[in-house]
């Protein structure tokens, strides 16, 4: 049966139309191809510049984003962190100021203060050596900075490192909090650098002028506050019988007595130590360091 006119004028329409649909299925579905189909980075050929773009934006923005949170994320536990470590550190050192040696009653700390002094800490050293005891050595940063070798033979012959601040202002406790953390913080770090890795375990203000942030401070920095309980001002340089006098007297127990080696001549104090530790020993006396914890 033969086509007529009509019907092959209307199938050329059909195929049209048909051909038509097709190729607008085809244009929409080439920036989706093209999107994924390129190079990591750059958009394929013939994508859309603007869907490209926008892509790239979304994704910088989202990063950027990511970033950021995680930053502060880091900061915000880093923080955290810093705080905690330094609740634990002060809670782990008494702010209280311990004037005790360590052990049972009869027990003794020997401390000295105001070194180290190139005349005067050798012959303190020698005395305790003879002696056989270990004392605890409060020095003044500056003198640290100055002689660092004294520091360092202290150290080695098993004795214990106090901070007694920078420079021994015995006014810090009128100064402002400031002053007083870098007094401290100055002095030890003075120590230290005398002795790297060797302990700081005390702090003594000068002149015994403690204030409650200075206590904190000292804490803080892992050094426990250290007073004294006898006093025989040997600073001063009352003779050797008042020095001997004010040591051998009634003594409280678990004694931390007070002695300087360096702020003057202190041939006074070598002369005390050489009669007063071999009393000591004479009557049972052990010889500790002063404790670590409030009284």
């Amino acid at each position: 049966m033969g086509m007529t006119t009509s019907s092959v004028r209307r199938r050329r329409a059909g195929s049209a139309v048909t051909a038509a649909v097709l190729g607008l299925l085809a244009a929409a579905a080439a920036p989706a191809l093209a999107a994924t189909d390129g190079p990591a980075g750059h958009p394929a050929a013939g994508a859309p510049a603007g869907s490209a773009h926008g892509a790239a934006r979304s994704e910088a923005h989202t990063t950027a984003q990511g970033a950021q949170g995680s930053a502060h994320a880091a900061a915000r536990t880093e923080a955290h962190t810093t705080a905690r470590g330094a609740v634990e550190g002060a809670a782990r050192t008494p702010l209280g100021i311990t004037r005790l040696a360590q052990g049972p009653g009869h027990a003794v700390a020997i401390t000295i203060d105001d070194g180290p002094d190139p005349r005067w800490t050798p012959q303190v050293l020698q005395v305790l050596r003879q002696n056989h005891v270990k004392a605890t050595f409060c020095m003044i940063g500056t003198n640290a900075q100055k002689y660092p070798e004294l520091v360092r033979a202290v150290a080695a012959d098993g004795h214990r490192l106090c901070d007694h601040s920078a420079d021994h202002d015995v006014t810090m406790d009128h100064k402002p909090v400031a002053y007083q953390r870098k007094q401290i913080l100055d002095g030890k770090a003075m120590i230290q650098k005398a002795v790297p890795g060797v302990a700081v375990d005390y702090y003594r203000a000068p002149g015994g002028a403690f204030t409650p942030d200075s206590r904190a401070v000292a804490t803080e920095s892992g050094m426990q506050p250290l007073g004294w309980s006898v006093d025989p001002k040997d600073w001063s340089r009352p003779g050797l019988p008042a020095i001997v006098s004010a040591v051998e007297g009634k003594l409280p127990q678990q004694p931390t007595v007070l002695f300087h080696d360096g702020g003057g001549d202190r041939s006074e104090t070598v002369a005390a130590l050489k009669q007063y530790l071999p009393w000591l020993s004479a009557r049972g006396y052990a010889f500790t360091f002063p404790v670590r914890a409030t009284p």
